[in-house]
């Protein structure tokens, strides 16, 4: 039984790297930089936000390190955007695949968040190298971004299976999730500091209220961590209920929960339905 079990999961790790490396190979598959793309294109992102809404628009908080965690954010949505959307097309992008060979089918969606973390990889090492001629301000604090990173991809793994399986059977979530990305993009304090909203005072109750949700917070935490814990709150310095502070943290666990719950309940299915 134990031999059996081990077997399996040898078999689904050799699947899903292979699936890893094949994903990651096709995004850049015929261009003339390849992964070079990875960084480039939040950097490329990155300068359009900086001109506009920072030189034109005066979204910045004075700080010195504003710039490189705007940079930071950038990538940081990138990767949660990029995770979700593939993700939730690799389903039936796999279709004839599920049906010719047995391998779970949560390691598809996996597969696809994974290869969108390699391209964060690539950008966080990027932003530490910026870091060094932005003000960065790098503390023992650094050793508790993979923590945030993790949660941050927790997150996205939830929303990924949901959407993957929503997808099968209603296409038109694509378009629906398009718009649900724009909205919490402009929700999500990156390119404007939350100290815009904390000093309103028409919306200064909205500030708690944004860091509650659970990608707001592991960016925000990511970036306190690693670049400026001086400049960059916390939903620990906004929130000043302890209780209310766990409310992100615990939706993290729940939306992967969800979504592997939804996931397990309709894959088997997914064969047929494609």
């Amino acid at each position: 039984m134990l031999e059996r079990i081990q077997k399996k999961y040898h078999y689904a790790m050799v699947v899903f790297k292979e699936l890893v490396k094949t994903d990651f190979k096709l995004r850049y598959q015929g261009s003339f930089l390849g992964v070079v793309w990875s960084a480039l294109k939040p950097l490329m992102l990155f300068a359009v936000m900086y001109v506009v809404f920072v030189k034109f628009l005066k979204f910045t908080d004075g700080t010195p390190t504003f710039p490189i965690s705007l940079l930071c954010g950038t990538s940081l949505w990138g990767f949660f955007s990029e995770a979700t959307s593939m993700s939730m097309h690799s389903i039936v992008d796999r279709g004839d695949l599920l049906r010719k060979v047995h391998f779970p089918n949560y390691i598809v969606v996996a597969s696809t968040t994974m290869g969108s973390m390699i391209s964060l990889g690539i950008n966080l090492a990027v932003v530490i190298l910026f870091g060094f001629f932005a003000h960065a301000q790098y503390t023992w604090r650094i050793l508790l971004v993979p923590f945030s990173i993790i949660q941050l991809y927790a997150v996205t793994l939830g929303f990924a299976l949901i959407l993957a399986t929503m997808f099968v059977y209603f296409r038109d979530i694509a378009q629906i999730w398009e718009v649900v990305l724009q909205a919490l993009f402009y929700a999500t304090p990156i390119i404007y500091p939350i100290s815009m909203v904390q000093n309103n005072p028409e919306f200064s109750w909205a500030a708690g209220l944004l860091m509650l949700s659970p990608t707001s917070q592991a960016i925000m935490d990511i970036r306190h961590n690693l670049l400026s814990p001086q400049y960059v709150p916390t939903v620990w310095d906004i929130v000043h209920n302890p209780l209310v502070c766990l409310i992100p943290y615990l939706l993290s666990a729940v939306i992967l929960g969800v979504g592997i719950m939804v996931f397990r309940k309709y894959s088997a299915k997914f064969a047929e339905v494609l």
